[in-house]
């Protein structure tokens, strides 16, 4: 890793933010190291990240790149896939990271049979050290790694995201909450929020 990009210090105040330390976190953490020497830190939307998963790493981007969900320049697509693609508006540079299949290594395998039995039946004792012991150990794998044995580089999927836009908002004609005017729907007439729509339609 880049210890000029991404320091020590930064690297504790990441893993704090988080919660914990993990792969995952580690991973978006090496993504956003490659994102701030390519294309600087986001000043407001100036920098664009696409993430393809709601895992660990997304924790890391928001922190270390200034991308972020509430400022519209962090956008979520639900694909379960390690992928982050940036974008820099000003001079329309982007690319898409996309972890490869070998970064758990020999472990993980091991980490994936133990994280299914923790969620079902819990782990023992010596499990739970194993479990620990493997997240570590990959995770300093992941940090240890050049960036392009880590990741694929591809080209951007898609073109650049709109900026985020200021929208009116509207009242819910059912509960009476106001909701963006993009989100709303109409039913019977009248205009609904989400919730309200889908518990009508589902009846």
């Amino acid at each position: 890793m880049n210890n000029e990009t991404i320091t020590p210090e930064l690297l504790k105040q990441t893993i704090s933010f988080h919660g914990h330390w993990c792969p995952g976190l580690a991973i978006g953490i090496r993504a956003s190291e490659w994102a701030l020497q390519e294309m600087g830190k986001a000043p407001d939307e100036e920098i664009v990240a696409v993430v393809e998963t709601d895992m660990c790493g997304v924790d890391a981007i928001q922190y270390l790149t200034g991308c972020t969900l509430g400022k519209g320049n962090l956008i979520h697509k639900d694909y379960g896939k390690n992928a982050f693609t940036f974008y820099r508006r000003q001079n329309g540079k982007g690319a898409r990271l996309v972890a490869r299949a070998a970064v758990y290594g020999d472990t993980g395998g091991i980490l994936a049979r133990l994280n299914h039995k923790m969620l079902g039946e819990g782990l023992s004792e010596e499990e739970a050290k194993v479990w620990r012991e493997t997240r570590a150990a990959i995770s300093k794998g992941i940090m240890e790694l050049e960036l392009m044995d880590l990741f694929e580089i591809k080209p951007p999927v898609d073109p650049i995201p709109q900026m985020a836009r200021i929208l009116a908002p509207m009242v819910c004609e059912s509960c009476g909450e106001t909701v963006m005017e993009t989100r709303i729907r109409h039913f019977g007439g009248q205009l609904l929020c989400i919730p309200c729509f889908d518990t009508r339609e589902n009846r």
